[in-house]
């Protein structure tokens, strides 16, 4: 660089410059304190829920009149992925997904207009539609959770004693939504006999009718009295069970107690939509979040001493337990981190001042802290918390930051050993090498730009992975010009002992090597590209995933039964399951779900669609050895004694959830044929020995009780088909007739049949109706009741019948591994199947190609990024050919690292290797500058490239070194492990290319003979 001299412009202005480090170091150290920490870095859910009910409906009734027209709707929206839905009778769910690649700041936007296109079809629907329901806050995360459990207490006055906790809890400044699970609305139930109702003439619509009628609340009326208005109310209405017992009624011209008909009982809604239990026994769970933009920490500090406060309060017989504490994951997380980080610093000075020395050493020390602290600030403008991503990046960026100042400082050093002064030394670098070092540092960063333009959930979830990379080496760039150069000259020795210039052994040994690579280019080329092919093959060899189950000590488990099983039998089953946990010394709690799954306690864990015939385990073990020895334990015992039951324990997943990592959808016509082929397929995958716990999301239907109703003889009675489908669901799911007002809750006063007429199929062929005129006549005088069978649920994806075949992997295989595998099996069977169907692969691979896809389509805009900034340093294309030839080269090293260490090549791991084409041509811009300037003093071209090569060996190996030996600390970690090894491998291969390949290929390409030789 030419002109205007960075380096020496800070020399010039020594005090200033020193004010800018002191101000950076105090500024980073306030923005490190007010960073924002998180275990996880937040990604968007791109998934919104709309819900509609049609009651009464069957299942094909439900999915024609409601499911379809609601995803034709939805299909006009332009950044739709799919629609999936899970329709049941007369209630349907549907999952709008966005493509990966929409922004999130368009998601409010889309789930506005997604409102607003169900509203534009709203008339369409049938009259007895009972509207919509949206959930836009499907990624809402509670990262607290405490469980209520009592002892002499009812689920009313439990329930009492959380909602009071809530109030209080609502009152702290950066509260956010809370939520209660669990808790069990009560009930009142009439219970009718329909035989005594038949017997005594009285007709039970005019009965619920008149007690409808007493407990309305209808305005009576205001007197104007002159100076003042009098208020006038009419009383009547029910108080308790006891006063809606005492009522008596008029039917016709007789009078009954309502308590003489019926048997009233007050309690809880029976059967529940869903129940929490803690360890065992039944209890309430409140779920806690947090505003968006507060801070975790200091958040958890108020609540727990809140909850300390309220604990100290409880009565005795409530007991109060933590069951999910995030931000103390936080703490742990981020603080495993920031020791990670504490060792890489220490490697990294280790290998600064075993190579350069103390003086040097410590020059290049001091700017660590100042790119960090510089670092910080600018992270904490643009809201970067300090998370799992972010500090791994810390530590990535932490080996190539001092690759700039041990650049310059290396130069320094050289022309102090030729005699220079301090001052001319230390803004050498710029004259020289600052270009250069801009040139190959800005291609380093564009290594990363396909992380930081990758709009998926994956891309969000890794993007400060971008920032802190970018940032850290542009800064670490300008310390190394600005205030390197400044500290070189107050630390370093004004005279330094001239260099010999005589080698040592190991020296000698590389300039061995290096002749010998020169003079036998062809070969050292040949074999290089022979290697490079050899890696391509071993490709073959290295495992792929997509990201790695998390290290946490929860374990998960999925209980899935039959979808026509009642939640009493998924409660009972899930007690059998529950029941060998409290004596294991390897679970220190347990929560279960009954009827759904777990709360979004973590933002990459996504519970199932609610369902009385699903419920979710949370186990909290007491180590990762404990966790994996108890779910081999329950996939036993699920085995052995849950046939018919699918029972998955899964880990925590780190990155976008999954579920099953293999996944098939073969959607088609016909749920019965579609259910054969979807069989078929399954016995494909079983056929697998590495997969287990294969299942259908839905395949088998339910029983059926048909009332044929001879509507010429009904209407000769008087009684329509409505009349008497009322009347039936009146007997067995019961009517809402009205509701009793306690306090801040509705009690719903619900007419049922007795136990002994819903408890039985055979109740139906005895059931007695009630004619208009008061007559009782059976049911099976003017219908016929036979057996049938339907789709409990229907599930869809893209207006299309879908079933979903999902598996685990029972082995050490990756999932990605395993489909791969199974893909020419797979094809063969889609190309048996009849015109309409087609199967999809789902599950680790359809995420993980979402992921990726967006970052292959960001590759080719890196790369033009890359071979422009080459071409504006070299300005030359054999120059730029040279330095280009080395980037795909580090695969060599990656295989090599991948392959014997067992790690898979998962979506960080591939960022990695992204990373090293910048990295790697980094070098090879240093490399072949340095060729060109000793040209330019009149070398020959045989000489500049050894001499270069000599003079670059000892900066490039000790940045090499520092990279990699840098990343130790979080090469044992199970998210950065395979990039860490990925990175390590293609970073000292990297440097023998650099050292090697680049002076042959050089030499070829020039077409430069050896001394004594002719070309």
């Amino acid at each position: 660089m030419r002109g205007f001299n960075l380096s020496d412009w800070a020399l010039r202005h020594r005090s200033f410059v020193w004010y800018m480090m002191i101000a950076s170091l105090i500024a980073g150290t306030i923005s490190y304190i007010g960073l924002g920490r998180e275990e996880d870095p937040s990604f968007s859910i791109k998934t919104m829920i709309v819900a509609a009910a049609l009651p009464g409906a069957d299942t094909d009734e439900t999915l024609g009149q409601v499911t379809d027209r609601i995803e034709k709707k939805l299909e006009e929206l332009n950044e739709l992925d799919a629609t999936r839905s899970v329709t049941a009778p007369g209630q349907v769910v549907v999952y709008v997904d966005l493509l990966p690649t929409t922004p999130a700041r368009e998601i409010p936007r889309i789930w506005q207009q997604v409102r607003n296109m169900m509203t534009d079809i709203r008339a369409d629907f049938p009259e007895e539609f009972a509207g919509f329901q949206f959930n836009d806050s499907f990624g809402d995360v509670y990262g607290n959770i405490y469980a209520f459990t009592s002892d002499g207490f009812t689920p009313r006055e439990l329930r009492d004693y959380v909602e009071a906790v809530r109030t209080e809890i609502e009152a702290l400044p950066d509260a956010g939504k809370i939520d209660l699970i669990g808790a069990q609305d009560e009930a009142i139930y009439l219970e009718f006999s329909t035989r005594r109702l038949a017997a005594l003439g009285l007709d039970q619509r005019e009965v619920v009718a008149t007690l409808a009628d007493q407990n309305a609340i209808v305005p009576s009326g205001v007197i104007d009295a002159g100076d003042e208005q009098v208020i006038v109310r009419v009383g009547g209405q029910f108080t308790d069970a006891d006063s809606l017992a005492a009522v008596n009624l008029r039917v016709g011209d007789r009078f009954f107690n309502i308590g003489d008909i019926a048997e009233i009982t007050r309690g809880y809604k029976d059967p529940p939509d869903n129940l929490f239990r803690y360890n065992g026994q039944q209890g309430i769970a409140l779920v806690i979040g947090m505003r968006t933009g507060g801070n975790i920490l200091e958040y958890s500090d108020d609540l727990e001493q809140l909850m300390t406060r309220v604990e100290a309060k409880l009565p005795v017989g409530i007991h109060m337990s933590r069951v999910a504490d995030q931000p103390d994951q936080v703490r742990h997380a981020v603080g495993h981190f920031v020791r990670a980080l504490a060792e890489a610093i220490a490697i990294v000075l280790a290998v600064t001042f075993v190579s350069l020395g103390l003086r040097a050493g410590l020059v290049v020390t001091l700017t660590i802290p100042l790119v960090l602290a510089i670092t910080f600030v600018i992270l904490d403008r643009y809201g970067i918390t300090l998370q799992r991503i972010s500090l791994g990046a810390l530590i990535i960026a932490l080996g190539l930051l001092v690759d700039d100042a041990m650049i310059a400082i290396e130069t320094m050093i050289s022309r102090l050993e030729l005699g220079e002064s301090l001052p001319k030394a230390a803004s050498y670098a710029w004259t020289s090498i600052a270009f250069p070092m801009l040139t190959g540092t800005l291609v380093t960063v564009a290594g990363f730009v396909p992380i930081g333009l990758n709009d998926s959930a994956a891309g969000e979830y890794t993007f400060s992975l971008f920032v802190v990379i970018a940032v850290s080496l542009i800064v670490s760039w300008l310390v190394a010009v600005l205030f390197a150069p400044l500290l070189g000259v107050t630390l370093l020795p004004a005279n330094m002992p001239h260099h010999d210039g005589t080698p040592g052994r190991i020296r000698k040994a590389f300039h061995t090597i290096l002749r010998a690579a020169m003079r036998a280019r062809w070969l050292t080329i040949a074999l290089t590209l022979a290697i490079f092919g050899a890696s391509i093959w071993g490709m073959g060899f290295v495992q792929m995933q997509f990201f790695p189950n998390s290290d946490r000590t929860e374990l998960i488990v999925d209980f899935t039964a039959r979808q026509n099983v009642s939640i009493t039998e998924t409660r009972r089953q899930m007690d059998r399951l529950e029941a060998g946990f409290a004596d294991d010394e390897d679970i220190e709690y347990w929560t279960s779900y009954v009827g759904r799954g777990a709360p979004r306690f973590l933002l990459t864990f996504e519970a199932p669609t609610p369902g009385p015939y699903l419920g979710q385990i949370v186990l909290n073990t007491t180590s990762v050895e404990a966790r994996d020895r108890v779910r081999a334990r329950i996939e036993a015992r699920a085995a052995e004694e849950f046939a018919g039951f699918d029972i998955y324990p899964k880990l925590l997943e780190l990155g976008p959830p999954v579920g099953k990592p293999v996944q098939y959808r073969i959607s088609g016509p016909g749920p019965s044929a579609l259910r054969d082929r979807a069989r078929d397929l399954a016995a494909i995958l079983a056929g697998d020995e590495r997969l287990a716990g294969i299942v259908l999301d839905w395949s088998e239907p339910a029983r059926v009780v048909r009332v044929d109703v001879d509507q010429d003889k009904a209407r000769q009675l008087g009684v329509s088909a409505q009349d008497i489908a009322l009347s039936l669901n009146a007997v067995f799911n019961g009517q809402l007739i009205t509701e009793l007002r306690d306090e801040t809750y509705l009690v719903d006063i619900i007419v049922r049949g007795a136990d002994e007429d819903r408890r039985s199929v055979e109740s139906l062929f005895d059931l007695q109706l009630t004619t208009r005129d008061g007559r009782a006549i059976p049911l099976s005088s003017l219908a016929t009741l036979r057996y049938d069978t339907e789709q409990p649920v229907i599930m869809q994806r893209n207006r299309v019948p879908t079933i979903t075949i999902k598996a685990a992997v029972a082995t050490r295989d990756q999932p990605l591994t395993v489909v791969r595998a199974l893909e020419p099996r797979i094809r063969e069977f889609e190309q048996t199947l009849p015109a309409g169907y087609r199967i999809e692969v789902g599950g680790t691979q359809e995420t993980t190609r979402d992921s990726v896809m967006p970052i292959v389509q960001v590759v080719p805009l890196m790369l033009i990024i890359m071979v422009t900034l080459v071409m504006i340093q070299m300005q030359s294309f054999r120059l730029s050919l040279i330095v280009l030839c080395a980037a795909p080269l580090g695969l060599i090293g990656v295989v090599a690292a991948l392959v014997p260490s067992g790690a898979p090549l998962g979506f960080v791991a591939i960022l990695g290797v992204l990373a090293l084409v910048g990295i790697l041509i980094r070098n090879s811009i240093i490399l072949v500058n340095e060729i060109e300037e000793l040209r330019k003093a009149g070398k020959s071209r045989w000489d500049a490239v050894f001499e270069a090569s000599d003079s670059r060996a000892r900066p490039i190996l000790l940045t090499a070194a520092a990279a990699s030996l840098a990343l130790i600390p979080i090469a044992r970690q199970v998210f950065w492990g395979p990039m860490a090894y990925a990175m390590i491998g293609g970073i000292i291969v990297g440097t023998l290319v650099t050292l090697l390949f680049i002076p042959a290929l050089y030499l070829l390409v020039f077409r430069v003979a050896a001394p004594g030789e002719t070309e």
